[in-house]
């Protein structure tokens, strides 16, 4: 799982679709390329006011590291996990857990 920038200016890239195939498409200086491997979500954020767009790339989460950690639905202690950088570059990575027996997904920030 994780987000794509375009290799020419650094700009996060967005998911395109064109005559039924996906393409990351820069919004800042037009790079684009086919999009590799799995499907992609994209779900719209924000809070106060401020927007930011997540992407999300299914990927085969049994192939993700497993952590002890309790999960707040049903009390299994074992999940995957993985980082994505949601907030500015300056600040921690935000984790993201999905419980191992129940599928339930959640984050933790630093």
């Amino acid at each position: 799982m994780g987000l794509k920038f375009c290799p020419r200016c650094g700009t996060l890239m967005s998911p395109k679709n064109r005559g039924g195939e996906t393409y990351l498409v820069c919004r800042k200086c037009g790079y684009e390329e086919k999009a590799s491997g799995g499907s992609f979500r994209v779900r719209r954020e924000g809070s106060r006011g401020r927007r930011i767009v997540v992407i999300e790339e299914e990927v085969e989460v049994r192939a993700l590291p497993r952590v002890k950690v309790t999960c707040p639905a049903c009390g299994h202690n074992e999940a995957y996990f993985w980082t994505v950088q949601t907030r500015a570059a300056d600040e921690p990575a935000t984790r993201f857990f999905k419980c191992v027996k129940c599928g339930h997904v959640w984050r933790e920030y630093d």
